[in-house]
């Protein structure tokens, strides 16, 4: 199984709606959603889920953002007894950060007919395994998102899935110009063997969140890849006129060639490369957002391909 995390900002949401629309998703992924706006961007992807009888994981204490902010304001109400209706419905996991405030967030579930069986939480910081201990006792939650270190290894031992960020945060774009291609991951080959029901990761945006993006002097587009190994390795491909922010389209349309250049030896057939194609072939920019958006699809995508031929091969 595998658990992407990705925050509730427009594009992020816009690329899991695009997933499920076209049916891209495997039932072997479970998006986990940290909402960072109230928005109807977010009711119609938590809606597309739910009709598709997709899964999808809504972290109800998020840590960034102005979700719960948003939440108070009267301007919202409509569209929080919208949410509220969505949160309860079957394929939706309820999902708490592991926090000193965790017992008020099991006992709202609780309150709410969800037991700790069927919660996702994800625990993160060393001192969280206290609260952990302490609240859920021997209670069994439907799925633990930790660290692969130690002392979470050694203290949260059922239904635990492996979390990291995988994804090589550089501090500008144009520092990835060196560096064109690099180790992902390979928690999806061993994660079984190593005691977890699954793994996750922050995609290709990082754990890292910030509220307001900027202009960047370079544009670079992040596509991860299997290498002859079955391992997650990561190419970056970064535009060349990047003296300063002017011409966004420019940029983009120099590091998407250099991307179509290599995907003819590469051939990597997923929408959100059809979609990068696409682009090039008729010189537009679809903005940063939207490459983002379809960076993401990819990734999604290619890990939907992947554990559905994992279980074929394994069923066989």
């Amino acid at each position: 199984m595998y658990f992407p995390i990705l925050r509730g900002r427009q594009f992020e949401l816009l690329a899991l709606r695009e997933c499920v629309n076209q049916n891209l998703l495997s039932n072997q992924v479970i998006p986990v959603l940290e909402p960072v706006k109230v928005s109807t961007t977010f009711t119609k992807t938590v809606d597309a889920f739910c009709n598709a009888g997709k899964s999808i994981a809504i972290i109800r204490n998020p840590q960034v953002g102005s979700w719960l902010k948003d939440w108070q304001k009267k301007s919202n109400a409509a569209i929080r007894d919208q949410i509220k209706d969505q949160l309860n419905r079957p394929h939706v996991i309820s999902s708490f950060y592991v926090t000193s405030a965790l017992d008020e967030c099991i006992d709202f579930a609780d309150k709410n007919g969800i037991p700790i069986e069927a919660l996702l939480l994800l625990c993160s910081n060393p001192d969280s395994i206290n609260y952990y201990e302490e609240i859920i006792g021997d209670s069994i939650p439907l799925y633990n998102l930790i660290p692969d270190k130690s002392d979470f290894r050694r203290r949260i031992r059922p239904n635990r899935v492996i979390c990291e960020d995988h994804f090589p945060k550089q501090m500008r774009n144009i520092d990835y110009s060196e560096i064109k291609t690099e180790f992902f991951s390979s928690d999806h080959l061993y994660y079984i063997d190593d005691g977890y029901k699954g793994f996750s990761d922050y995609s290709v945006v990082g754990e890292e969140y910030n509220e307001t993006g900027f202009a960047p002097y370079a544009v670079a587009i992040h596509i991860v890849y299997f290498d002859k190994k079955k391992i997650l390795r990561i190419a970056h491909f970064v535009s060349d006129s990047n003296d300063d922010i002017s011409d966004p389209a420019r940029k983009f349309a120099e590091a998407v060639e250099k991307l179509v250049e290599w995907n003819k030896s590469m051939k990597l057939h997923t929408a959100g490369i059809r979609e990068f194609e696409a682009a090039y072939r008729s010189q537009t920019y679809p903005g940063l957002g939207v490459v983002k958006k379809f960076s993401i699809m990819h990734h999604l995508e290619l890990m939907s391909k992947y554990l559905d031929a994992r279980r074929t091969t394994h069923a066989a």
